[in-house]
């Protein structure tokens, strides 16, 4: 079980490649790409920051709570941190184990989990110059466009 940061591009294919073992049955991999809009504002960039220490630790823990709820054989995740462009791999988890059920499963949870648990910010920049950290951690979705609750773009 292995939880990383990384400032340079992710390698998806030498990580599977960790993870290969004649005993899985099933390998699944989410791979979470930059893309260009978000709430209804385009992007042009965004530059993830983390605590490193507590994020690499509260990492580590959900792959090991995920190896046991899911009776896994191995899993990994890399998050990237520092100035990604439009397309860039932010995140990568992948998992093995006897049985594709629960390798889905356990890819889904992991990459959930992490969402919500691992100290990890991001900064998006828009077109026109703004730009707006969020917690992803503790961000909620916007309201549809054009629901009035939808709060009007800084």
């Amino acid at each position: 079980m292995n939880f990383q940061l990384a400032t340079e591009p992710i390698d998806p294919g030498a990580l599977a490649r960790v993870l290969d073992d004649p005993r899985a049955g099933a390998f699944v991999e989410f791979q979470g790409r930059v893309r260009n809009h978000n709430d209804g504002h385009a992007v042009r960039a965004l530059d993830y920051e983390a605590y490193a220490p507590l994020a690499v630790k509260e990492g580590t823990r959900i792959l090991e709570e995920a190896a046991s709820r899911f009776a896994l054989i191995n899993a990994g995740c890399v998050h990237r941190v520092g100035s990604l462009q439009i397309g860039d791999l932010a995140v990568w988890v992948g998992v093995t184990a006897p049985h594709r059920d629960a390798a889905f499963k356990a890819c889904r949870w992991i990459i959930d989990e992490t969402k919500a648990r691992v100290p990890i910010w991001k900064k998006e920049h828009y077109d026109g110059g703004a730009t707006q950290w969020i917690n992803c951690a503790t961000r909620r979705p916007s309201p549809e466009p054009g629901d009035p609750a939808n709060p009007s773009f800084p």
